[in-house]
């Protein structure tokens, strides 16, 4: 497949250098250590064997001995250049991400070093107007304000979404909004939580103040430009403040001359002499409390409102201006038959949220005296914040105007998740008294605080439960979280002219409905954030912004089965209906497709029919737009989630196609990007080629549920980030992996879709739609400037049936014609990529547990037959280390070190390597070793059977939250054939190794590997009990006993589940090898000989023998267990 040279050489390059890097380590470490004893032992005549030796005058050289060894070596020889892709992968991935930009601001102090450029980096970015500045011009401060006002609208918008889904609490929201511009100030205005405590630091360096000049005092404020800044804004706050407070104009006019004189003092250099600067900390303090009253907002503190202001003008005259009783003798500011001052105040100007926005700002000013780095507190708003500020700062393409910009669709496939959790769901207790709610407010207790500080006071019952339904539901990967995110998009799209951009109405309730609606406003950028006053207006805005996000954006849900749940009686799925409903019924630009089974009556006879049916929301019910019919049942052709995919794709509009799966999320910030990123359609990659899909990285935000869930979450986040960087550039096999990718609609669904069908051989049909477009000489790109969030599983079994159908879907992958084909056009070095990074990755999984086998086993033969006795004789072989070392380098792969390395790389770039080494070290305290030498056994077991004898059916792992139990018969049923037994085998073998040899004993390196080895085998007996929820809780041990002990007395028989019944679940378990060939048959019954070299070894070394080495002993052995079994049988 023909691909531009300059592409070809980067990834050739790439993988000369492997290669020889490879090639020399084995040579020199692998090989040419052995080859010298190697010729040794095939010159040496051994005769004593320990057991009876068949052929003993055939002279073979023993070259039984010397398969052993080398048996081993070569399977680490061929599986070792993976571990070597991951060294080179990881390497280059860094490199690039740094190149690209990635992880420059990862820390809130990064973030307020670079703060100030963000508005201009975020209008080259997403400002569609024509009249754009030169970069000579863009010095202007009124460039620099228009900037800023563009950008604190959308600000202001991301960290109001953060509060609604209370991520942030009302503080934090205070101490992150810009204000709007304003007339009023001077200065720019920057979020409080850049200027948080400067305003006390300046007092205190004030009133320390020696000097008699202004120009050190100055020097010093202007040397921090935030802290000039809050000074500024601060003193031209409370003028204004102040003056809308007051209603007599002889006290406005006495509060402008104080000011009068301020301004003048400096413009003239002498304010160091006309005020004294040990008067500030008491000021400050009156101020202080001022604001605290203003802020409660409570008309009864008029009286105290009043008082505070005559104490803050007093401490002015008498303890801040020098002359201040010359002042008050100024004939024209006081008159001697006028009583008290500053009485006569008007306090309803606070209802005004603009004013009150600057009393709590002006407040934190005051008030905060230490820094604001812990600004937000929650972990996830901090990610989202600095990621999103780090994106502007990479390559991202100029967003176009909406009316310019490519037309697009979601669409996401639902079978019977959860959509929207019950009450009864969400306090339903397990038998360990925990419910899921009670399970999530210790989960996020931060956001069950920040929840329950934004409800209000007067919030009925009724509405508190149901947001509660809500909140808790937004924590789970439900339909509900799903569709509410998506919701953004349309309503961050800005306006077609260049004169106009995003806003809201100051009312929040019509601003969460006009943002949940798709409906977004206009308004002029000169006038800044403002409140419009014209319900006729309002409601053609309203209307034309409705019209272009319909013209742009399409969003379809595939419920599959949501006709079914329209006519169940079943209370689950009445529910789900219910909720999709609701869904529809609130965002009406919301469709849903769905498969309808209906009865038509033919020729007198009853047959069923099928439609593919598209519905949106009415006034209280569905309302049908489309139905089509089909030929038959799709599921019934192909596998369920692609076949859900593919009849409801023709509902689906516009030049691009988004994916969604039911577990990923959106962000109102990264919903922002999305012109941008479909400009990539328009660019030329590789020789002015255009991309067909559009990769998109993805945030796992599921890593904080458990341990096992953070080890999975920082597995998937480094191939979701470097492993795919590196995939698309410089290696360019990227394919599609389920993740939000963009697909070129026209492009694919001229040439077969999205989604692969077939039963059995495309269960995992995602990456089939990469196979399918690259084979069509498509382009698929990756981009790490947006990024999408992705649940994953939580649980030990979860995990392990994800793994499988992984490892399941990659056998029946290396069987494909797909794969193939690809193989066959693509180049050596481009199928190497190709092989490493698909079916490679879990072929080698394989090999690196048969390399165990072929170990143990080699090992096994040389000490039972007596020949490591003979041969550690010879000294050269005695302390050779080849294989020793050999064996190490597959002990590497075995303890999850090929995922470790690029998972610390790309935490250490994203978020600093200190950290990622102490996250590093986390994870091994919590055991990521035992989690990932298991999950090695997953792939190796499922991947191994499905070459042999194919077993792809789909196996859900299901969503919700893990807070219950695993019982011992489940982890049997699940672990026995995979893990159980095969650890059992290899304790066995590592017990008689260690019984009967001697050649490790004398070795560290040999120590290391039957050490690694002994991990092995623990890991796979124990980790399933390690990683269970109350596993070793005597009581629920003595439980899972009982259970278990039941379930193995059932008998089985027709009708009678696996769960049931031991027997049913054998006869299942073995339900493969009636349908095997006669090849998969008889390699079964080779593999299973190999337990007769147990017995066949130990008999000869028995005291009972007499060192007698006749067959006979053999044959006396069998009689023995002959008789055994018949005596237990009967």
């Amino acid at each position: 497949m023909h691909e531009n040279m300059s592409l070809v050489l980067k990834y050739t390059l790439f993988w000369i250098m492997l290669l020889i890097s490879k090639l020399a380590f084995s040579y020199y470490v692998e090989i040419l250590p052995l080859v010298e004893p190697t010729k040794l032992i095939m010159g040496i005549s051994i005769d004593n064997y320990q057991w009876h030796e068949f052929f003993p005058e055939i002279e073979t050289h023993n070259i039984c001995v010397v398969i052993a060894i080398w048996a081993p070596i070569i399977l680490v020889y061929f599986m070792d250049t993976q571990i070597w892709y991951a060294i080179y992968a990881t390497l280059f991935g860094v490199i690039i991400g740094a190149f690209s930009h990635l992880g420059e601001i990862r820390t809130l102090g990064m973030l307020h070093s670079r703060f100030q450029s963000v508005p201009g980096a975020f209008s080259r970015r997403f400002w569609t107007g024509s009249n754009r500045k030169t970069k000579q011009v863009e010095l202007d401060e009124t460039y620099e304000r228009n900037n800023i006002s563009y950008f604190s609208q959308f600000w202001n918008e991301f960290i109001n979404s953060m509060r609604e889904e209370d991520l942030i609490s009302n503080r934090d929201r205070d101490f992150l909004l810009i204000p709007y511009s304003s007339t009023d100030v001077s200065v720019i205005q920057w979020p409080p939580f850049l200027l948080a405590s400067k305003i006390p630091i300046a007092v205190d360096m004030a009133k320390d103040f020696k000097e008699e000049t202004d120009d050190v005092l100055f020097r010093k404020i202007k040397n921090d430009g935030y802290m000039y800044l809050a000074v500024i804004e601060c003193y031209e706050t409370v003028k204004d403040i102040i003056l809308k407070l007051l209603q007599d104009e002889e006290d406005k006019l006495f509060v402008r001359s104080i000011c009068a004189k301020v301004e003048r003092s400096i413009r003239e250099e002498t304010f160091v002499k006309e005020f004294k600067m040990s008067g500030l900390p008491s000021l400050s303090e009156r101020l202080e409390k001022f604001l605290t009253l203003l802020r409660s907002e409570d008309g009864k503190l008029e009286s105290q409102i009043v008082n505070i202001l005559q104490d803050v003008i007093e401490v002015i005259i008498h303890d801040f201006m020098v002359d201040g009783h010359l002042f008050l003798q100024t004939p024209q500011l006081f008159h001697a038959e006028r009583g008290q001052r500053f009485v006569n105040i008007d306090t309803s100007f606070t209802h005004n949220r603009s004013v009150m926005g600057k009393v709590i700002r002006l407040h934190l000013l005051l008030t905060v005296k230490e820094s604001a780095t812990n600004v937000p507190q929650n972990l996830e708003a901090r990610r989202r914040i600095t990621f999103f500020v780090d994106s502007l700062f990479m390559n991202m393409p100029k967003a176009p105007k909406v009316r310019d910009m490519l037309s697009f669709s979601v669409l996401t496939p639902y079978y019977k998740e959860d959509v929207l959790y019950s009450n009864e769901e969400l306090n339903l207790e397990n038998e360990e008294g925990i419910s899921i709610l009670f399970y999530l407010t210790k989960m996020y207790p931060d956001e069950w605080a920040n929840f329950h500080e934004r409800l209000k006071s007067d919030v009925l019952e009724e509405d508190k439960e149901k947001l509660i339904q809500q909140w808790a539901s937004y924590r789970g990967q439900t339909l509900y979280r799903t569709v509410l995110n998506v919701m953004f998009q349309p309503f961050v799209f800005a306006s077609e002219r260049n004169d106009v951009l995003l806003a809201s109405f100051d009312s929040s309730v019509l601003h969460r409905i006009c943002r949940r609606h798709w409906l977004f406003l206009y308004l002029p950028l000169s006038k800044g954030f403002q409140t419009m006053d014209s319900h006729d207006k309002n409601a053609k805005l309203l209307k034309d912004a409705q019209a272009m996000a319909n013209l742009k954006f399409t969003y379809v849900v595939s419920c599959q089965v949501y006709g079914s749940q329209k006519k169940s009686k079943n209370t689950r799925d009445r529910n789900c209906y219910t909720n999709i409903l609701n869904l529809m019924l609130t965002h009406s630009s919301l469709r849903v497709a769905y498969i309808d089974e209906t009865e038509d009556t033919k020729d007198g006879k009853f047959q069923k029919v099928y439609y593919s049916v598209l519905v949106k929301g009415g006034d209280k019910c569905d309302e049908e737009i489309y139905r089509i019919k089909l030929p038959g049942p799709p599921t019934e052709i192909g596998e369920g989630k692609p076949e859900n995919q593919n009849h409801a794709i023709i509902f689906t509009r516009g030049e691009a196609l988004q994916t969604r799966d039911m577990n990923q999320d959106n962000y109102y910030e990264e919903s922002f990007k999305m012109r941008n990123v479909l400009e990539e359609f328009r660019k030329g990659h590789s020789g002015q080629r255009k991309p067909t899909i559009l990769g998109i990285r993805e945030h796992i935000f599921t890593g904080s549920v458990s341990s096992l869930a953070c080890f999975m979450s920082n597995e998937e986040t480094s191939f979701v980030t470097i492993g795919q960087r590196i995939l698309a550039n410089p290696l360019r096999v990227r394919f599609h992996y389920g993740h939000p990718d963009i697909f070129d609609r026209i492009f694919h669904i001229t040439r077969g879709g999205i989604s692969k069908a077939s039963k059995n051989i495309n269960l995992s049909d995602v990456i089939f739609a990469g196979f399918n477009s690259t084979l069509r000489q498509g382009f698929i790109t990756h981009h790490e400037y947006i990024q999408i969030g992705k649940g994953r599983d939580a649980s030990m079994n979860q995990l392990s049936l994800f793994e499988a159908r992984d490892a399941i879907g990659n056998g029946e992958q290396t069987l494909s014609r797909d794969v193939y084909r690809l193989g066959r056009q693509f180049d050596f070095y481009r199928m190497l990529s190709f092989y490493f990074t698909t079916v490679g990755f879990y072929f080698n999984s394989m090999i690196t547990v048969l390399t165990v086998y072929v170990f143990l086993y080699g090992r096994l033969y040389m000490v039972l037959s007596g020949v490591e006795r003979k041969i550690l004789q010879i000294p050269n072989i005695h302390h050779s280390k080849g294989l020793g070392e050999a064996l190490a380098t597959q002990s590497v792969a075995q303890l999850g070190l090929l995922l470790v390395l690029p998972m610390v790389m790309e935490l250490g770039l994203e978020r600093g390597f200190r950290t990622a080494l102490g996250d590093f070290i986390i994870m091994q305290l919590q055991l990521a070793s035992v989690f990932f030498t298991f999950q090695l056994g997953t792939k190796a077991h499922y991947y191994g059977r499905t070459l042999l004898y194919g077993d792809s059916k789909y196996r859900p792992t299901g969503r919700g939250f893990v807070v219950f139990h695993a019982k011992f018969a489940d982890n049997y049923r699940m672990y026995s054939r995979s893990h159980f037994v095969k650890g059992l085998e290899i304790l066995i073998l590592l017990i008689v190794y260690e019984v009967y040899g001697e050649s490790y004993h004398n070795s560290h390196l040999y120590l290391f590997i039957t050490i690694s080895v002994w991990f092995l085998a623990t890991s796979w007996l124990f980790a399933p009990f390690l990683f269970n929820p109350s596993g070793f809780d005597w009581q629920k041990t003595l439980n899972d006993w009982t259970d278990w002990k039941q379930w193995m007395e059932n008998h089985g028989g027709i009708g009678i589940s696996s769960d049931k019944s031991w027997e049913s679940w054998w006869d299942e378990e073995n339900e493969h090898l009636k349908y095997s060939n006669i090849r998969g048959k008889i390699l079964e019954i080779i593999l299973a000989f190999r337990f007769f070299v147990y017995q066949y070894g130990i008999v000869y070394h028995m005291d009972i023998t007499h060192h007698n080495k006749d067959l006979l002993v053999f044959g006396l052995s069998w009689a023995v267990l002959i008789v055994i079994l018949i005596v237990f049988k009967t």
